[in-house]
């Protein structure tokens, strides 16, 4: 794809966001734009055989998924691609085969698919509203630039096809990922089991249009908790004291998250970022919830970090004679970028035009869920790198201003289908 269509493609991802396991007709869109390429597929893995469905986390309620699937079906999504995701099974495998496949090696891309539940800009200096693609779906925005992530990954199994790449390569279109959800499901499918080298792709992260980051890491280890607290109603006025208190469970437990005790060993967090509680100022609330989430530097530093958070939330909710029920909403661990293959990405992304500043290094100092793809090819003996391609946005990731300088495609595409077409070539 030249640039033209690279652009074209990003914009039609950018007009129809959906959030995480929702992602109907963009993984509809995906299988279109797959078969549409001048490459020849060995096989395509679609929905419930893209990911092991009972390894999702942080799925939504029926009643969610399937306004989202009417929503897709409204929209032209494919019929029959949707049957094979509805129920939330969203999410795809592309694979391809080129030139003496069993002598090379296999190598995988993973790229997410999913958007972010937020309004999206609509001021006039906003590119997406000025040129005509912003979101068309009020409340959910590409704001973190998957559209993008999506559209290199069609560019680069194009980009492979045409090159003098001798292996297999994979493409993983990965869903939920903003809510770390989708990860685990697609590292336990069978799919990863053969990868040799796996490669995961962000665009941004603060680096300018023409850098690129061949090796990230600093990811943080992440686990998120949900904690409903049950008491019992009462009169505030005339039978205080029959009521047990959920509200001052609640707040108990949000007060003494914050003070867990940090590690020595390492970087550690804690956030609390839903309370949810009460129905009137005179009743003794009798349920009352939050949402928080806990990070650590290593997988073993998160695990500290959860379980120390337990604790808090059990015994506030004994201390105001309630009851709670704790469930794990999300969780995926951290990861190294394996430095040969670093190597091969740096040494590659210093020949690609367009491209000036190459960094061996950064630390994302955030979470991902591609992490439980990396340590699955490294755990069965293969390397991952992530890595990092710079775009100039005019608003932070997450924000309702977030665009992509598209320049950055191509640069995305060359120093991933040139690592990938290296692999092939090199014993790495």
């Amino acid at each position: 794809m030249d640039a033209d269509e690279l652009s074209a493609v990003r914009r039609d991802f950018h007009r129809i966001p959906e959030p995480a396991w929702r992602e109907f007709y963009t993984t509809a869109r995906l299988v279109e734009a797959l078969e549409s390429l001048e490459v020849d597929l060995d096989e395509l893995h679609v929905g419930r055989e893209a990911i092991d469905g009972d390894h999702r986390l942080a799925v939504p309620d029926d009643a969610e998924l399937e306004a989202w699937y009417e929503r897709a079906r409204t929209a032209g999504a494919d019929e029959a691609v949707l049957e094979q995701l509805e129920g939330g099974y969203t999410g795809a495998v592309a694979v391809l085969r080129q030139g003496d496949a069993d002598a090379g090696p296999t190598v995988g891309l993973r790229v997410d698919i999913d958007a972010l539940p937020r309004t999206e800009s609509d001021d006039p200096d906003h590119v997406p509203a000025a040129e005509g693609f912003r979101s068309e779906h009020e409340g959910a925005m590409h704001a973190c630039g998957h559209d993008a992530h999506m559209t290199i990954g069609l560019g680069v199994l194009e980009a492979v096809a045409e090159s003098d790449f001798e292996g297999t390569l994979k493409v993983f279109f990965q869903p939920a990922e903003e809510v770390i959800g989708g990860g685990k499901a697609m590292a336990e499918s069978d799919h990863l089991a053969d990868v040799d080298s796996l490669l995961a792709v962000h665009i941004g992260l603060d680096h300018p249009t023409g850098e690129v980051v061949a090796g990230i890491e600093g990811f943080l280890a992440v686990s998120h908790l949900e904690a409903t607290f049950a008491g019992e109603p009462s009169h505030a006025g005339g039978r205080p004291e029959e009521g047990r208190n959920a509200i001052q469970a609640m707040a108990t437990a949000v007060q003494n998250l914050y003070a867990i005790p940090r590690h020595s060993e390492g970087a550690t967090r804690v956030n609390v970022g839903v309370v949810e509680a009460g129905s009137a100022a005179n009743i003794v609330a009798e349920e009352a919830k939050i949402v928080a989430e806990v990070r650590g530097e290593t997988t073993e530093l998160m695990e500290y970090m959860e379980g120390k958070a337990r604790n808090v939330l059990e015994t506030a909710a004994e201390m105001h004679d309630c009851e709670v029920e704790i469930t794990l909403g999300a969780q995926a661990p951290s990861a190294v970028s394996d430095d040969e293959l670093a190597g091969v990405v740096a040494d590659v992304a210093g020949g690609v035009e367009g491209v000036h500043t190459v960094l061996e290094r950064d630390d994302l100092g955030g979470s991902e869920d591609a992490t439980f793809l990396m340590r699955e090819v490294q755990q069965n003996g293969g390397q991952a790198c992530y890595v990092g391609i710079g775009t100039d946005h005019p608003g932070g990731h997450h924000t309702a201003t977030f665009d992509v300088d598209e320049e950055s495609l191509a640069h995305g595409v060359d120093v991933l289908a040139g690592t990938i077409e290296r692999l092939g070539l090199e014993d790495v």
